[in-house]
């Protein structure tokens, strides 16, 4: 923490850190937060509802609590408060239902993403979201092609310079996963992500999807 920050955080710099702090706090209101010994300054804690991280704001007294899951980084609320805070952190990592969160701690502040997030309904929720985007316009016609398949729209999508990303699992960022890129209507390209030698390999568009489907269940 910089020489600016401690004045704001004299309860951090007295624990030797935001890690410390917090399990300090935690401890006194009867909390378990699950912080590895090593958090020090940067905490982070793995959940069922992904990664919870808090980063002390700079220019005022501000705890920002964060949820990551590969790919995605999203505020879920901040407070001054850094009893409460610790309160709130052990509530998500214990599955504590959105809507009791939101009532306990005014402070979070729980999107339509989070509440996909907590109902199981992430992956639905993600394709929705890029069928209907405008960003992501010159990819929808192969979205499309790709959430008409029953076991592929099971996938969770993500988009990375024009390439759609299906991965297995949307909270693990190592699960099994591929890559396709649209080279025209008769053609497209596929990658398996994450295996020795990967690279990119074309497919005719009507096998396109036998070939996702192999790739995805491949061990």
């Amino acid at each position: 923490m910089g020489t600016d920050q401690k004045h704001l955080y004299p309860d951090v710099t007295a624990s030797g850190g935001l890690g410390p702090a917090m399990k300090e706090a935690a401890e006194l209101r009867g909390c378990d937060i699950g912080l590895s010994p090593w958090d020090v300054d940067v905490v982070s804690v793995e959940t069922a509802r992904g990664v919870v991280s808090v980063d002390p704001a700079a220019d005022e007294r501000l705890f920002r609590m964060r949820v990551h899951i590969p790919g995605f980084t999203w505020e879920i609320g901040s407070t001054d408060d850094l009893g409460l805070l610790v309160e709130a952190v052990a509530a998500w990592r214990a599955g504590v239902p959105l809507e009791e969160l939101a009532t306990r701690f005014t402070f979070m502040e729980l999107d339509e993403f989070a509440r996909a997030l907590d109902s199981g309904e992430l992956i639905s929720a993600q394709w929705s979201d890029l069928l209907s985007s405008d960003f992501h316009r010159g990819e929808r016609n192969l979205l499309r092609r790709l959430h008409a398949d029953d076991v592929l729209r099971s996938m969770f999508p993500t988009i990375s310079h024009g390439a759609v990303r299906l991965r297995v699992d949307p909270l693990d960022g190592t699960s099994r996963q591929v890559l396709v890129h649209e080279l025209d209507e008769a053609r497209h390209e596929v990658m398996r992500v994450g295996v020795p030698g990967a690279t990119w390999t074309e497919v005719p568009t009507g096998d396109l999807i036998a070939c996702l489907r192999a790739a995805l269940n491949r061990e």
